[in-house]
């Protein structure tokens, strides 16, 4: 069976890495027009992350692929080792 998962219930959802480091917080979604999957997230990251620069960027905010999503939740977490896939 398949989740649906809607864009308000993550909006500002801490992110947090699968070691637990503290990444930031959802601003948005990034969503495909045509199939509605979720593209990555959009998030507004904390000025102390240091994996921040070698991510893709859209303007301020940090684009993380929705395949490093493991679980969301209270929080979202995300595994370290797909964030440049």
């Amino acid at each position: 069976m398949v989740k649906y998962v809607v864009a308000r219930q993550i909006s500002g959802k801490k992110v947090i890495t699968n070691e637990g480091e503290d990444f930031g917080r959802v601003v948005d979604l990034s969503v495909n027009e045509v199939d509605g999957n979720v593209i990555d997230l959009i998030v507004d990251a904390n000025p102390d992350n240091k994996m921040e620069d070698k991510l893709r960027k859209d303007g301020n905010y940090v684009l993380i692929p929705f395949s490093a999503v493991t679980a969301i939740g209270d929080y979202i977490i995300i595994d370290k080792r797909h964030l440049f896939e």
